[in-house]
């Protein structure tokens, strides 16, 4: 008898999915992916009125193929106008083997934490391992995941943190006193782009569609995470910032496409 599609909702993602276990499978992952046991096609990006659909998939070899694709909508006003996430999607898992649709999940769980997960890998190879200190462009549910995937590889204990939403920082900054025991400083834009010149590490979170980090704001040595241009009309690093230091893409073939190094290129 064949089994079931496993249905998992967020709630259900949240309850089985660690941050510490998806930094693992990501580094895994990525390591398959080098080693050509992994397939990561590009992605396909819709955009319409107010945000856009993209959608990602891949194929793993682990104890036997699987495939997976991601279908996210990303709808940047949502929260302020709908009372929604900006992130909705859902994730299908089959096996590739002989097409058996395996689980279909709630994908805003998944994106958020892999997402985090990424940076954390990236972290753990490319960043001095003393740093500590960390200036975060952008304080929504993916600047929380950033906060405490980095604190799984790098003993952060200082971080600048700033928002077009002071509430969101402020949140933000209670939440990682509580949850992971360091100083968070809420700083306006300004402030923030000046501490980003003292700091180890830098991660930028956000919708913007204008380049904001420059040559000038990071000191040589920093490891700087691009996370939020997720679609070739966003932008957040200067191209002159990106042609100055080393950069590192997870799947260069999306990354062309798509984003900062997409804006680069150009």
């Amino acid at each position: 008898m064949t089994a079931p599609t496993l249905l998992l909702t967020g709630v259900d993602v949240r309850a089985l999915l660690t941050p510490r276990d998806c930094i693992a499978a990501v580094e895994q992952a990525f390591q398959r992916l080098a080693e050509g046991e992994s397939v990561a096609p590009p992605a396909l990006g819709i955009p319409v009125t107010g945000g856009g659909f993209h959608a990602k998939a891949a194929a793993l070899h682990l104890s036997r193929w699987y495939f997976a694709c991601k279908l996210n909508g990303n709808f940047p006003e949502n929260r302020a106008r709908h009372g929604l996430p900006t992130i909705q999607g859902v994730i299908v898992l089959a096996d590739a083997t002989n097409g058996r649709v395996l689980a279909l999940m709630d994908s805003i769980e998944i994106t958020r934490i892999r997402t985090g997960a990424a940076t954390a890998v990236a972290a753990k190879h490319l960043a001095r391992p003393e740093s500590s200190t960390c200036t975060l462009f952008g304080c929504g549910l993916q600047g929380a995941i950033q906060l405490e995937c980095l604190a799984c590889v790098l003993p952060l204990t200082r971080v600048f943190a700033h928002d077009v939403d002071a509430g969101a920082a402020e949140r933000l900054a209670g939440w990682a006193r509580e949850s992971l025991g360091v100083e968070v400083v809420v700083c306006d834009v300004a402030q923030a782009s000046s501490h980003a010149r003292e700091s180890d590490v830098i991660v930028t979170c956000t919708p913007s569609k204008v380049a904001f980090l420059g040559v000038g704001q990071v000191r040589p040595g920093t490891f700087v995470a691009a996370v939020g241009a997720d679609d070739s009309r966003k932008q957040e690093l200067e191209p002159g910032l990106m042609a100055s230091g080393r950069v590192v893409a997870d799947v260069l073939e999306q990354c062309v496409m798509i984003g900062d190094l997409h804006h680069a290129i150009e």
